[in-house]
């Protein structure tokens, strides 16, 4: 079995994994001061509600964008899984594509296993928007090499900036509303949150296929996808467990034969 770790930087996300079936998937907020051994009392309970035990697991992997939690995270999977992790990113993991960027070594370790998804599974080329602390538009080819990028603060950044900035605006649930002229601050804060961030979705990817000059897919992935899906029709997927699906497809092509 799998233990697979998506290290983000609002959540930590672990999954352990029979082939392709989630056996289970518990997440925590990322904290690079918590040690290897609170991890493991938290996750080995965790794992035990489903019937899985630390012995259980043969392999593991690790994705992170957080360099200051990466250390406890491998000591967490050696000392109580014990088992040496993969780490996205390192020297001699294989991907099986092509990072064709500037600087590839800049490439987040989460969008490098999310293209690696989006080929494998849905096949390229492709936008892959993965709406995290950053909202990300990831460019894969035909091949499923990696293109390049668009950045946009996430929508919960986005929203959190609006409320620490303006004195007599308040935090508000993100939603979509019924009209966009808002009559009250809450749905006018409400409207233009949700429906800016739909256009500027929009907006991204048609400029981001006249720039790449064929026809490409939108894949999305990321906790809030599920809310604009109903909003727009730009997307073709969308798939909540894209980044897991990723490293496991990742750690079946470096797995010894």
């Amino acid at each position: 079995m799998l233990l697979a770790i998506d290290n983000g930087n609002t959540n930590v996300v672990f999954a352990v994994y029979d082939g392709d079936k989630a056996l289970g998937t518990w997440r925590c907020q990322t904290d690079v001061r918590r040690t290897a051994d609170e991890y493991a009392v938290w996750l080995t309970q965790l794992m035990a509600l489903k019937g899985l035990k630390p012995e259980d697991v043969t392999a593991s992997i690790i994705a992170s964008v957080v360099p200051g939690a990466l250390f406890n995270l491998i000591t967490l999977c050696k000392r109580y899984f014990g088992r040496e992790p993969l780490v996205v990113g390192t020297d001699g993991v294989d991907l099986g594509m092509r990072v064709m960027i500037d600087h590839p070594e800049q490439a987040g370790a989460d969008r490098l296993v999310n293209a690696v998804a989006a080929q494998q599974h849905y096949g390229g080329p492709a936008v892959i928007i993965d709406f995290g602390t950053a909202t990300t538009f990831d460019v894969i080819d035909g091949d499923g090499n990696f293109r390049g990028s668009a950045f946009a603060p996430g929508i919960n950044l986005s929203m959190e900036a609006l409320y620490m900035a303006a004195a007599r605006l308040p935090r508000i649930e993100i939603k979509p509303t019924e009209k966009i002229i808002g009559k009250a601050t809450v749905p006018a804060m409400q409207s233009g949150i949700y429906w800016g961030y739909v256009g500027m979705i929009e907006g991204l990817v048609d400029r981001i296929r006249k720039e790449f000059g064929e026809p490409m897919k939108v894949y999305a992935t990321g906790g809030l996808a599920a809310l604009f899906d109903q909003a727009t029709e730009v997307f073709d997927v969308v798939d909540p467990e894209l980044t897991m699906k990723g490293l496991v497809e990742i750690d079946r092509r470096n797995r010894p034969a």
